[in-house]
């Protein structure tokens, strides 16, 4: 076993229950200053390597890219483990068969106290974390915002500051934390905040990138429900394929804004004022 020396801790529970919400004051409460969480190597309030889960556009790839699938990967998170000779780390898992399993792919040992979600939080608490998940899309990262935007810009996140009282050890009561919130790509669920103007902008830069002869006349935006409708008047070039490339436009920005914002636009209209 190549780190057979580092003594590893893990933090238990099914899929939204809150367990990055409880790392970081897991991690004080035993003194570890290192965290495998979602892919990430976190030191402190730093992520000091590896790839975000959170940052795949397929639900597939976030798990394969959580359990350390890619070698490359693994190597780079090892490499980190030797040189900075980490002696304690907290890994943060599904389940015990996950953690297991980043285990024996990153030559650790197996964990010396496995904490279950439950043992920590409240019903009430693991509840209100599952809602946020499954209807906000919303997931957190154990560090602070500005992490989360030098590391990962396009991921759509915003700050939580966690005050805690009386929860895990005595020590820690009245500990103030700060944390990230983000969605992910790969979801496609949950309420993202964004400007109209801002909404603006994008468009009219995807009207340039498809094709720098097509130029918007006139953009109506109109939220609906968390989602937003366009209504987008045109002038285009005189083509003989006006009809298929204004569909390819269309999903263009469809696509593009979705990929790139977590936005959903539930319709898009074009119209063509101008043919130049």
């Amino acid at each position: 076993m190549l780190f057979a020396a580092t003594k590893v801790y893990a933090l238990v529970g099914r899929s939204g229950t809150g367990k990055s919400f409880r790392a970081k004051l897991i991690a004080q409460n035993y003194n570890i200053d290192y965290i495998i969480d979602d892919g990430l190597l976190i030191y402190k309030n730093s992520i000091i390597g590896g790839r975000s889960a959170k940052k795949e556009d397929l639900y597939l790839k976030a798990i394969k890219t959580a359990i350390f699938d890619n070698p490359q990967h693994r190597k780079e998170i090892a490499s980190l483990i030797k040189t900075r000779k980490i002696k304690k780390i907290l890994l943060i898992g599904t389940s015990e068969k996950m953690v297991n399993i980043i285990c024996q792919r990153m030559k650790l040992p197996a964990p010396c106290k496995v904490i279950h979600i439950e043992e920590i939080s409240s019903q009430e608490e693991i509840a209100r974390a599952i809602e946020s998940r499954t209807h906000e899309g919303k997931h957190v990262i154990p560090v602070p915002i500005i992490e989360i935007k030098k590391n990962y810009p396009t991921i759509i996140a915003e700050s939580l500051q966690l005050f805690f009282k009386n929860k895990v050890s005595k020590k820690n009561k009245g500990a103030v934390i700060e944390k990230s919130v983000v969605r992910p790509s790969f979801t496609t669920q949950g309420a993202v905040s964004i400007t109209e103007p801002a909404l603006a902008q994008m468009i009219y830069h995807c009207a340039d990138e498809f094709n720098d002869k097509y130029k918007i006349k006139k953009l109506i935006i109109k939220p609906e429900n968390g989602s937003f409708q366009l209504r987008i008047k045109l002038m285009v070039p005189a083509t003989g394929q006006i009809a298929s490339e204004l569909h390819e436009f269309q999903q263009y920005i469809i696509t593009s804004i979705q990929k790139y914002t977590g936005i959903i636009l539930s319709k898009v209209d074009l119209e063509i004022t101008e043919l130049n």
